[in-house]
């Protein structure tokens, strides 16, 4: 086994062809890998020594690391407050974290019907019981912090949302895999908190497609991420968007019931968690919602993740007005609906610079 980046190589073939296994790495890539590393790409990874894999590993890490400063800089430059190093590393937000996971076979792939009957995909399996392993995101946000003085926030997937986007032949019930899923989250939060990162996100998409199973049992494996963690200082958040398209300027794609939200509302409210993150720009929400929240941050989207279309600043502006009919400037973050994945850079610069203008507006 050689595993780079967190990705487990093939073994049996050229190291070039290997290499572009990992998320992010191209044939130019894999190739400046090799000769950076001073390694023969006419070997295949079987043939190489511990050293020869750990500096491959070296020159995959300060490409990503490359990106990833990239990333962090154009936010800064746009004037937002907590940064992410936009997820430069991981080929999917959620199996990139279970691929350091015990238990979650990714050799073993099952079809399953995911996210309430939308897509159908080949899955890796949990086979056997999930348990943390090695620490694997402390290193990547000391590298990132590193590269900046404003904060880093990490991101995870949340226990109730890997349920339903893993195939399992292990567990009885969809509680039972949260639940450990949960406590091997929290290890990796620990460390986190341990290493000194201060705003730590798991992200709940499926509270919003399945609001009654959030209720039931995953509210309560959400807390149990962050179970121990009792310093005042840590931002504990959560982010439940209601539905991601899977291209730029999609209109009818599969979004979540509109009153998922406010399902849940009150109950995110007396929970632990201290700031939620909700969607409200590609689908307007009734606002009546945020008045259930008297004690939580409410991170507010206002910017569409997947539109070609710029938002003004007076369409922003308005949107936050209403809001605050319902919820005090105090609790209000501006951010994203979700990720930025769709857009441009330079797409996507503009629309962050628009959002921290209005920002300050209301500062």
């Amino acid at each position: 086994m050689a595993r780079i980046s967190g990705v487990n190589i093939p073994t049996n073939k050229k190291v070039n062809i290997a290499l572009t296994y990992i998320f992010g790495i191209g044939k130019k890539y894999a190739l400046d890998i090799c000769n950076n590393a001073s390694i023969d790409i006419s070997k295949r990874v079987s043939e190489l020594n511990e050293e020869e894999v750990n500096k491959m590993g070296d020159e995959a890490e300060a490409i990503f690391s490359k990106a990833a400063k990239q990333v962090i800089q154009d936010q800064e430059e746009c004037g937002i407050d907590i940064i992410t190093d936009g997820e430069v590393r991981r080929e999917n937000y959620i199996h990139y974290h279970c691929r350091h996971l015990e238990g979650v076979d990714f050799e073993t792939l099952t079809e399953k019907v995911a996210r309430t009957g939308n897509y159908k995909c080949w899955l890796p399996t949990i086979t056997n019981k999930v348990k943390a392993k090695e620490e694997f995101l402390v290193k990547e946000w000391k590298n990132n912090q590193a590269l900046t003085s404003t904060p880093i926030k990490v991101t995870i997937p949340g226990p109730m949302t890997i349920t339903d986007t893993i195939a399992n032949t292990y567990y009885k019930a969809d509680d039972e895999m949260g639940h450990d899923l949960a406590i091997a989250i929290n290890v990796e939060i620990k460390r986190l908190v341990e290493a000194g990162c201060k705003f730590i996100q798991v992200d709940e998409p499926l509270f919003a497609r399945k609001p009654e199973n959030a209720l039931n049992f995953g509210i309560r494996n959400l807390e149990k991420c962050f179970e121990g963690i009792n310093d005042s200082s840590i931002e504990k958040i959560t982010h439940i968007c209601c539905g991601y398209p899977d291209k730029i300027d999609a209109v009818d794609y599969p979004k979540a019931p509109l009153d998922s939200y406010k399902k849940i509302a009150k109950a995110l409210d007396n929970s632990i968690i201290d700031s939620v993150s909700i969607e409200d720009a590609h689908r307007y929400n009734d606002l009546h919602l945020l008045s259930d929240y008297e004690h939580t941050k409410i991170i507010f989207g206002v910017v569409k993740i997947a539109s070609s279309s710029v938002e003004t600043e007076e369409e922003i502006e308005n949107r936050i007005n209403e809001s605050l009919k319902y919820i005090s400037k105090e609790q209000l973050i501006l951010a994203p609906d979700c990720g930025l994945g769709h857009l441009s850079r330079e797409l996507a610069i503009q629309k962050l610079k628009i959002m921290s203008s209005v920002a300050k507006k209301f500062s």
